[in-house]
């Protein structure tokens, strides 16, 4: 059983900032990738910004300059630093991770976190 936990999500004014965590826990053998997806009201859910295990990052169009993904390996966690927040960015942020279980040490599975409510509003 894996469990992913965010956490850091809130109300912010426009041009803020918040930090998100996120925390993988369980029965873990390696973890592949790690990102961060959002969905906004009435939206379909999107990709903000994915890394690897090695390190490699890609981002959004929209949060390019803005956002900055980072992981601890060590720890199982990845976190998104969001700077100069925008109304735009408003929406339910969902970690996500690629892992493979010590039950399936050759197969990797996407797991979701149940998200974190990110509010940009003055």
């Amino acid at each position: 059983q894996v469990q992913l936990v965010e956490s850091g999500g809130g109300l912010v004014q426009p041009g803020g900032f918040l930090r998100l965590s996120c925390a993988a826990s369980g029965s873990i053998f390696s973890i592949y990738r790690m990102g961060w997806y959002r969905q906004a009201p009435g939206k379909q859910r999107e990709l903000v910004a994915r890394i690897t295990n090695g390190g490699s990052t890609n981002y959004a169009d929209s949060v390019k300059g803005r956002f900055t993904i980072s992981r601890d390996n060590a720890k199982n966690t990845v976190s998104l630093q969001m700077n100069s927040l925008k109304p735009e960015d408003t929406g339910v942020y969902y970690c996500n991770a690629g892992i493979a279980t010590m039950q399936s040490m050759h197969y990797s599975m996407d797991y979701w976190g149940k998200g974190t409510l990110v509010t940009v509003s003055s």
